[in-house]
């Protein structure tokens, strides 16, 4: 059960915003939650625009990396560009190597395998640039910690550019105690990281694909219009890797969006067909959860190369072709995933968890032999949400157990990891996600392990989901204005959550059950009705009888129907009047 939790502003503070930015008292809530609270970034905000973009030339080394693939323009050198498996590597790689395509470079790229390979870069990578002839690495999405591959290269007189976006290593300074701001960097020509910067910057959240954009714009001089064909695979990688839609990835997001809506490019027009998305109609919700899955897939199932094969393509009959084999890849990984998902919940039985209550620690942690290394990382995170506790899950092959983790806010988890490197052959990730690998023979010494850091930072409040509502609001609130406003905050995502509203006291009329179990009723309060629809809530029928009073969490949508346009409330939680 979620505590609800209404955030509240005096309501001078409201009444100003709402003056200055000429908004509703409902929506001046949901700007000042999302600490939006002048009028310049008001206005900045509200009107994402690509001229609002950073400068790339503030990300570190980017000049060095600049300076060295025009040398090797220059010189007629082959570059290899080395991206990763998933939809922000595949991305990224596609944006590299058309941008360096662009300029006249001959390039070629390499995805490692995630079962043959593993992740980022590695001896594979150093290999296929031997076999191609690169002198120089261009990674993508990956390589900061990559210390033996980048020496390997730098011994067999290959140079490394990194560009990547994930956490670099911390320098120890002894009792496991680490030198804040210090890092431990691999010894590369350049390393064009976001997190290096110093400052605060609108480009410390990119992701790998927005990092490739930024290199790729500041080879043209930052220049946008020579580069903004490639905003919409910046945008799907950035949407893909969950990082904040804020600043810089709400830009590109929302840029992005409008070239995949045209359909400029083969490959993403041919996927969206293969999806069954019309031609004319594209929401930021189909990117989530109809492409970005598609894309995934490969990597997740087979191998991702052919991905940035569809995603590169001029041909129609190929792109065509790669996107089935992608819609059938998908279709297969949601079977695999769900055959773990449930042989994982059955684990959590015998283990004796039940009804979100760990009776062993603050994490869960489990691993099995023939658990596909490719959905490890889904089923972790479907378990973490049903559990609400950070989610560890591990496929064990040949004595290894490799896998992916899964956090809740209050917890960092890759921080976590480092305080068990002592047991770990190696780690990588984010602050809620991260994939990892160990010994089998560690496993209980793991779990015993991250469930005290986890038990140690956490307190017994950061165990209980928070449904964060932006604001509390009346029946007579509603109306197709406060929804047209609500647009205005689109594209959502990580850092920039659809809007919540709540109201108390709803009185319930005809509930029903329309559908695949949806909840269709209308509520009302002071005279005033409006239809609702409650996506699988149909479990709920028996709190919702005609005439009961309820509290709903709800966002208010226009829906499309019939010809006719009208106001419904897309229900969120309901619970009875309190």
């Amino acid at each position: 059960m979620k505590k609800w939790l209404v955030n509240r502003t005096n309501p001078e503070y409201i009444d100003y915003i709402s003056r200055i930015a000429s908004v509703s008292s409902a929506f001046a809530q949901v700007l000042i939650n999302r600490g939006i609270k002048t009028p310049d970034h008001i206005y900045a905000f509200l009107n994402p625009a690509i001229d609002r973009l950073s400068d790339p030339f503030e990300l570190p080394h980017i000049k060095i990396a600049i300076d060295r693939i025009r040398e090797a323009k220059k010189n007629g050198e082959r570059i290899l560009v080395h991206g990763d498996y998933d939809a922000d590597g595949v991305t990224a790689t596609a944006i590299m190597v058309e941008g360096l395509k662009k300029i006249g470079i001959d390039v070629q790229y390499f995805i490692p395998n995630r079962i043959a390979h593993g992740y980022g870069f590695g001896s594979a990578g150093i290999e296929k640039a031997k076999e191609v002839d690169s002198k120089l690495i261009i990674t993508v999405d990956c390589g900061i910690t990559s210390f033996d591959a980048v020496s390997t290269a730098n011994s067999l007189g290959i140079d490394v550019i990194i560009t990547d976006h994930h956490e670099p290593a911390k320098k120890a300074i002894g009792n496991g105690q680490e030198a804040i701001g210090e890092y431990e960097l691999p010894d590369a020509l350049a390393i064009v990281n976001p997190k290096l910067l110093t400052h605060n910057s609108e480009l410390s959240n990119l992701s790998g694909a927005g990092v490739a954009f930024k290199l790729v714009t500041a080879l043209f001089e930052n220049n946008i219009d020579d580069v903004y064909e490639l905003l919409d695979l910046a945008a799907i990688g950035t949407a893909a890797d969950v990082v904040p839609v804020i600043g810089d990835n709400r830009i590109i997001i929302k840029e992005g969006i409008k070239l995949i809506q045209s359909g400029e490019r083969v490959g993403i027009r041919a996927l969206k067909d293969a999806s069954g998305i019309r031609s004319d109609f594209f929401k930021t919700s189909f990117l989530y959860y109809i492409l970005i899955p598609r894309i995934n897939a490969a990597g997740r199932m087979s191998d991702a190369n052919d991905v940035v094969r569809l995603l590169t393509t001029k041909s129609e009959a190929e792109s065509g072709e790669l996107s089935k084999w992608l819609h059938d890849l998908n279709s297969k990984r949601q079977e695999v995933e769900e055959s773990v998902y449930k042989e994982a919940l059955e684990m959590l039985q015998k283990f004796g968890i039940q009804n979100s209550k760990l009776k062993d620690g603050g994490a869960i942690v489990l691993a099995s032999e023939g658990w596909h290394h490719g959905v490890v990382g889904i089923v972790a995170s479907r378990i973490a949400e049903q559990y609400y506790r950070p989610t560890f899950i591990l496929s064990i092959e040949n004595g290894v157990a490799k896998g992916s983790a899964r956090s809740i806010p209050p917890f960092d988890i890759y921080h976590g990891l480092t305080l068990c490197n002592g047991i770990l052959k190696g780690f990588g990730g984010h602050k809620q996600a991260a994939g990892l690998s160990l010994s089998s023979g560690d496993i209980e010494k793991f779990r015993t392990a991250i469930s005290e850091i986890v038990m140690s930072t956490l307190s017994d409040h950061d165990f209980v989901p928070v449904l964060n509502i932006d604001a509390a609001v009346n029946m007579s609130d509603i109306s197709t204005g406060l929804i047209d406003e609500i647009t205005r905050l689109e594209p959502f995502g990580y850092g920039n959550e659809e809007p919540l509203f709540g109201a108390r006291g709803l009185e319930v009329i005809q509930p029903r059950i329309v559908g695949n179990n949806h909840l269709k009723m209308r509520l009302r309060q002071n005279g005033r009705r409006i239809d609702s629809i409650g996506f699988d809530f149909g479990g709920l029928l028996n709190v919702v009888e005609d005439n009961a009073l309820i509290d709903a969490v709800f966002l208010p949508i226009i829906n499309e129907w019939d010809g006719g346009r009208y106001v419904q409330l897309n229900l969120k939680a309901i619970r009875p009047a309190t």
